[in-house]
């Protein structure tokens, strides 16, 4: 079994925030890492929702605020199948890099060792402003 940490990053390589998975199978595709991924922080939301959401894609009702999203009032729930859709989609259009260790992920089927690579960085790209 394998435990993996799950990073975000600034395009500088600053780590923003992190949370770490114990007791994962030694290989997954890129694709269940990164639904693995939502999954776990969309549970980790549902369980006490917030004011305010921290994860790798906006959820719809959610608004874009610095390092997150504002929930609006009466939002309890979010559908982690749909945020994992959307992320998929992000991915595919480069809206975030995908690295395992050193290494950048550019296809999501494919297999990664996590016991040689047990850190998986999310950087997302964000467009400059007025460019």
């Amino acid at each position: 079994m394998a435990t993996v940490t799950f990073r975000d990053e600034s395009a500088t390589g600053r780590a923003l925030d992190e949370f770490t998975l114990a007791g994962l199978p030694e290989r997954f595709s890129a694709r269940e890492l990164v639904r693995l991924r939502v999954r776990e922080e969309v549970a980790r939301y549902n369980s006490a929702p917030a004011a305010r959401f921290q994860g790798l894609v906006r959820p719809v009702e959610a608004e874009v605020e610095l390092n997150g999203y504002r929930m609006p009032a009466g939002v309890r729930r979010i559908d982690w199948e749909r945020q994992a859709d959307i992320a998929e989609r992000a991915f595919q259009r480069n809206g975030f890099l995908l690295l395992v260790g050193d290494r950048q992920i550019d296809d999501l089927s494919e297999m990664i060792d996590l016991t040689a690579d047990p850190v998986v960085s999310f950087v997302k790209l964000v467009p400059l402003v007025g460019g």
